[in-house]
């Protein structure tokens, strides 16, 4: 996954979406016992995006995919394969890229869904950038989206201060010469945490009962601290890996897009890559933590207000449930 190969992938366009109803701290105090004070203090949050009633992940998906489609300059004709980065899909099965071809209106494509959570987008660009690489395809669609909302216990203030719904999405394409590429992507999984962050019940070990409806087995579970303590560690180990694999240091790096976690975390990340926190592009404030999607709605936020300009060597890095962590880095 180094800079080396005789091919290399670009992005050709970027897109986002997230929907209309904003939940604010202010909103939230008076469904859980919290503060807009508490929340911010913790996690750099003042609001986030909620989902309207009939509004679907692959519904969300469609519209950052035609933005990234519309800023690359294609249609969805042109495309030879759709990954998508979810835990939320609209059905268990099939894969919410399914729901997602179709509503583009193309057939006879690969279209999968990748289970990293947080870090979902990161290693679908992985594998969007591998295919090609060797040759095998020209344009694959690159999407992270997330509903969270229909899965969070609202009485739980560890959790449901955290997360809000939105989608995100490159189109990656061959590298012409002179042009941006991806230099090099980074993926783990360490499972000795397994248990730290996932939806407990709904699988083929905890099924879907009355018990496990009551005591909200359906709904994300998090052990903050487990947490917090591993993601500074594994976001600077991973970001620096992709560094080295295309042989540049921090100080190469004019952006860097992290996950959108928890501002304290990004904070100590920034503080051990030596990366002033004023090159980190941050909206955790506007939008939560939109897990797959976080990364993809802010590149494409940063592209769009001229922040990240051709030429830009940008660094993206995302924590997320498995434990899983990624790292890329992009010249734009």
């Amino acid at each position: 996954m180094s800079a080396g190969s005789p091919l290399q992938s670009r992005i050709l366009g970027t897109g986002a979406y997230t929907p209309e109803r904003v939940l604010s701290n202010f909103h939230l105090e008076k469904m859980v016992e919290t503060s807009d004070e508490w929340i911010r203090e913790r996690t750099g949050i003042s609001e986030r995006r909620i989902a309207a009633d009939g509004e679907n992940t692959s519904d969300m998906a469609l519209a950052a995919a035609q933005r990234a489609l519309q800023a690359a300059g294609l249609t969805a004709r042109d495309l030879d394969m759709i990954i998508v980065g979810t835990i939320t899909a609209d059905m268990p099965m099939p894969a919410c890229a399914a729901f997602l071809q179709s509503k583009l209106g193309v057939t006879d494509i690969p279209a999968f869904d990748v289970s990293a959570a947080c870090a979902g987008f990161l290693y679908a660009l992985s594998i969007g950038d591998q295919f090609i690489r060797t040759g095998q395809l020209r344009h694959v669609l690159v999407v992270g989206a997330e509903l969270l909302s229909r899965v969070l216990d609202w009485e739980d203030r560890t959790t449901c201060v955290l997360f809000g719904d939105g989608a995100g999405a490159v189109v990656l394409g061959a590298r012409k010469e002179g042009e941006g590429a991806v230099l090099s992507t980074r993926l783990y999984t360490d499972s000795s945490l397994v248990e730290s962050l996932c939806i407990r019940a709904g699988g083929s070990r905890e099924r879907v009962t009355a018990e496990a409806l009551a005591a909200k087995r359906d709904k994300v579970y998090m052990n903050g601290r487990d947490i917090f303590k591993i993601a500074v560690k594994n976001l600077t180990r991973a970001s620096a890996s992709a560094l080295a694999d295309a042989k540049l240091s921090a100080s190469d790096v004019r952006w860097v897009v992290p996950h959108q976690a928890n501002l304290r975390i990004v904070s100590q990340v920034a503080q051990r890559l030596e990366i002033p926190i004023e090159r980190f592009v941050l909206n955790i404030d506007r939008y939560g933590n939109t897990s797959s999607a976080s990364i993809p709605i802010a590149l494409d936020e940063a592209v769009r207000d001229g922040r990240i300009q051709s030429g830009d060597t940008v660094l993206m890095c995302a924590l997320g449930g498995g434990i899983s962590w990624a790292s890329a880095l992009v010249r734009m």
